[in-house]
């Protein structure tokens, strides 16, 4: 699946929805992806850091817990945990619980598609 995100508000995503609508109607085939809309590119930019796209890209690799990541980006947990969580919230990242012999759980860090792509409209 891929990951489409776009910078072009909700006037953006209006058209596209109203698209795809039409296209439902006609009953052609729709290719299944996600799609994430922000208002403009400035926003994406204080969303998608380089930090954080680095940190995707290594959580597409494998699933990783959050200390697995901060050592894999040799990076401060709090800080990945802190960008995790934002990514999360935008539909990035995902997170699942797993069951940690002996410790309890950890928190698994995943994508939500293998293949992101950026637009950004200006």
């Amino acid at each position: 699946m891929k990951l489409i995100v776009h910078t072009d508000g909700f006037e953006g995503y209006r058209k596209r929805a109203t698209a795809r609508a039409k296209r439902l109607t006609r009953r052609e085939k729709i290719v299944p992806g996600l799609s994430i809309t922000f208002e403009s590119p400035l926003e994406m930019l204080e969303v998608l850091t380089a930090e954080r796209m680095r940190l995707c890209e290594v959580a597409r690799m494998q699933p990783f817990s959050v200390t697995g990541l901060a050592a894999a980006l040799k990076r401060d947990p709090k800080s990945v945990r802190r960008d995790v969580l934002k990514l999360v919230r935008v539909g990035v990242l995902r997170t699942r619980e797993e069951i940690n012999p002996g410790h309890g759980r950890v928190k698994i860090v995943e994508p939500v598609a293998k293949r992101f792509e950026l637009r950004a409209s200006f």
